[in-house]
């Protein structure tokens, strides 16, 4: 239940961020959490942060989402040469900014406030011509959170039993492309899941879900 509560109005907090960020950007050093859990939960539960815990994530499913194309996002956004290139220029830009404030809690708030409300205008331009959850394809977080579930291939993640009779409706509601019916009878081990749950709604035979090959 509180989970759910979390899903649908943690964008409230990212809200109340940039609010108050525009009166005292000290704010802004609180986004070192939002650098360090994805990668943390990643070595356990995969990128389970992206689509439970992220208010980011939140804003973009419960309101960007509202007035999004809904497309597909090109196979070039998606690539790991693309994305490493985006998570190299922004962590060293990243590394600059903090390197040259150093001590100065205003400066070194700015470079995260910055940065939270620039990389957030940008998901939401490009949910304009694609989908709502564009940007998670190379966010460097996610980026990073990708390549770690990528190593340890973590077995904590969603199913997809043997019951499954591959309608494609799972694949029309994953916003990041995947297609879960292709994991049939094993573990949705794709790297990039962000365990949203959207495709275990939307199964009519149940078969997507944690422990469902257990059954």
């Amino acid at each position: 239940m509180l989970m759910k509560l979390w899903k649908k109005y943690s964008f409230t907090v990212l809200f109340t961020f940039i609010l108050i960020g525009l009166f005292d950007v000290r704010i802004g050093l609180l986004a070192i959490l939002c650098m360090i859990a994805p990668v943390i939960v990643s070595i356990f539960k995969g990128r389970f942060w992206c689509g439970n815990l992220c208010p980011r994530g939140s804003f973009y499913d419960n309101v960007v989402s509202k007035f999004s194309q809904h497309k597909n996002v090109p196979k070039l956004l998606k690539s790991y040469p693309f994305r490493l290139v985006v998570l190299t220029l922004m962590m060293t830009m990243f590394t600059l900014g903090m390197k040259k404030n150093w001590g100065d809690f205003y400066g070194m708030g700015m470079v995260f406030y910055r940065m939270i409300v620039i990389t957030t205008i940008i998901g939401v331009v490009l949910s304009l011509f694609y989908n709502q959850r564009t940007w998670c394809h190379f966010c460097p977080m996610g980026t990073l959170a990708s390549l770690i579930s990528k190593v340890r291939k973590n077995k904590n993640v969603l199913q997809v039993s043997s019951g499954c009779v591959s309608c494609k409706i799972c694949e029309k509601k994953c916003s990041l492309g995947i297609v879960p019916y292709e994991y049939k009878g094993d573990v949705l081990s794709h790297p990039d899941c962000i365990q949203c749950g959207k495709c275990v709604v939307a199964c009519p035979k149940k078969a997507i879900g944690y422990d469902v090959n257990q059954k």
